[in-house]
C-alpha cells in the first residue's frame, strides 16, 4: 500500500488545549504519526514517500477562500498584536453563536479567530498553516493514486482533518483532507463517492461540506453526540438536505460499546455505501475507538482494528485512507496499521 507522509506535520505542535475547563497539555501530538510511520516501516509496508505539491484549487473547492486566506496568514496576524505572542499558541475567546451574523468578517483578529473556530482546544501555531497545507498534499496525492489505478493508498498526516468544516476549524483540524481527496475523486471521474468515518467522534465537518449533496455519501459511525464531542452534529435523524437528503448516514454509539456491537454498525455503513454505488471510498481513520484511548469511550482492542481492515477491503472499492484520529500514542501505530494491514491481506 502507498503511502504519502506530511514531512512537515511536527511544525504544528500546540502547547496547550483547553479541556474541561483548564488549560492541559495537547492531546494531538507529533509523536502519533511518528509512531505509524515506524511501524509502517517495521513491517515492510510501503512505499511511504513524499508527496508533490497539489494546486491551491482542490482546497478552496472544499474550504471558503477567505477561510483559506485566514488560515494562511493568522500565525503572523498573531505576531503583530505583539511580538511575545511568539511563545504562546493562539485560541479563540469569542465566538458567534445562534442569531450573530458571520457573513460580514470582522476586522481585530481575536474576533476572527472565533468567527473560523467552534472550539479553543485546537490551538494555531507558527507551523499549523504549513502542516494543514502539507497534509491536502497528502490527501490529493492519494487520490490521485487511486485514479490511477491503484486499489488503496494512505495519507499519513496531521493535523487531522474531519472535523473541519467549509470555514471553521475545531477539533484538532484546519483542513479537512478527506473531503479535499473525495473531491478530487469526484473531479478525475469517479461518478459518486463515499467517505466513511470511523473515528470515535463524529466528523461534523465532513458532514456540514457535502450535506446537501448527491454524489458523495458520507457514512459515520461514532460516539453518541447527546454524551460525546463534538455534541451538535452526528444524530441519526441527520440525512442529508435538498439533493443529498438520503446521503447521509448518522450511526451514533453509546459510550462503553464492544468491537462486537461497533463492528454491525461497521457492516450497516458498508451496506449502505454498496447500495449507493459508490466507485471510489475515502476512509477517516481514527483510531481513537481503541479501548485504551484517553479521550473517548469505546471498547477496541489491537487485533479487532485487523478485521475492521479486512471488512472494509470486503467492498472490493479503490479505497484512500486519511489518518485522522488516536490518542493513545504508544498505541496508535500498531492499530492504525493493522487496520491497513487487514485490508492489504483481503484485498490481495
Amino acid at each position: 500500500m502507498l503511502t504519502f507522509l506530511n514531512d512537515r506535520h511536527a511544525l504544528h505542535h500546540g502547547r496547550q488545549e483547553m479541556f474541561r475547563g483548564e488549560l492541559v497539555p495537547c492531546f494531538e501530538v507529533p509523536d502519533r504519526v511518528d509512531f505509524v510511520h515506524r511501524e509502517l516501516v517495521a513491517r515492510g509496508i510501503g512505499p511511504v514517500v513524499t508527496p508533490a505539491v497539489c494546486d491551491d484549487a482542490w482546497i478552496t473547492a472544499i474550504h471558503q477562500p477567505r477561510y483559506v486566506a485566514f488560515l494562511a496568514g493568522a500565525w503572523a496576524e498573531w505576531i503583530a498584536l505583539d511580538p511575545a505572542n511568539a511563545a504562546r499558541d493562539a485560541l479563540p475567546s469569542y465566538w458567534p453563536i445562534r442569531g450573530f451574523r458571520s457573513d460580514v468578517e470582522p476586522q481585530p483578529f481575536i474576533a476572527r479567530l472565533g468567527l473560523y473556530s467552534f472550539d479553543a482546544g485546537s490551538p494555531l501555531t507558527a507551523g499549523t498553516w504549513t502542516a494543514a497545507r502539507h497534509g491536502a498534499d497528502c490527501a490529493v496525492a492519494g487520490a490521485n493514486a487511486l485514479l490511477a489505478g491503484e486499489r488503496s493508498a494512505f495519507a499519513l498526516t496531521r493535523p487531522p482533518g474531519h472535523h473541519a468544516g467549509p470555514d471553521f476549524f475545531g477539533g484538532y483540524c484546519f483542513l479537512n483532507n478527506a473531503a479535499i481527496a473525495a473531491q478530487r475523486l469526484r473531479a478525475g471521474g469517479a461518478a459518486r463517492v463515499a467517505v466513511l468515518d470511523v473515528d470515535y467522534h463524529h466528523g461534523n465537518g465532513t458532514q456540514a461540506i457535502f450535506y446537501d449533496r448527491a454524489d458523495v455519501f458520507f457514512a459515520s459511525l461514532h460516539g453518541d453526540p447527546r454524551t460525546e464531542y463534538p455534541y451538535y452534529l452526528g444524530h441519526a435523524d441527520e440525512r442529508g438536505a435538498g439533493a443529498g437528503l438520503g446521503f447521509n448516514l448518522n450511526l451514533p454509539l453509546p459510550r462503553g460499546t464492544p468491537f462486537a456491537r461497533w463492528r454491525e454498525a461497521l457492516g450497516e455503513a458498508l451496506r449502505a455505501i454498496a447500495a449507493f454505488g459508490a466507485d471510489a471510498l475515502v476512509v477517516s481513520l481514527g483510531v481513537d475507538t481503541f479501548e485504551g484511548d484517553p479521550i473517548s469511550g469505546f471498547l477496541l482492542q489491537g487485533d479487532d482494528f485487523l478485521r475492521v481492515g479486512a471488512d472494509i477491503a470486503d467492498s472490493g472499492l479503490p479505497t484512500l485512507f486519511v489518518f485522522e484520529g488516536g490518542y493513545a500514542v504508544a498505541e496508535v501505530g500498531r492499530n492504525a496499521v493493522n487496520v491497513l494491514e487487514g485490508f492489504s491481506q483481503r484485498a490481495a
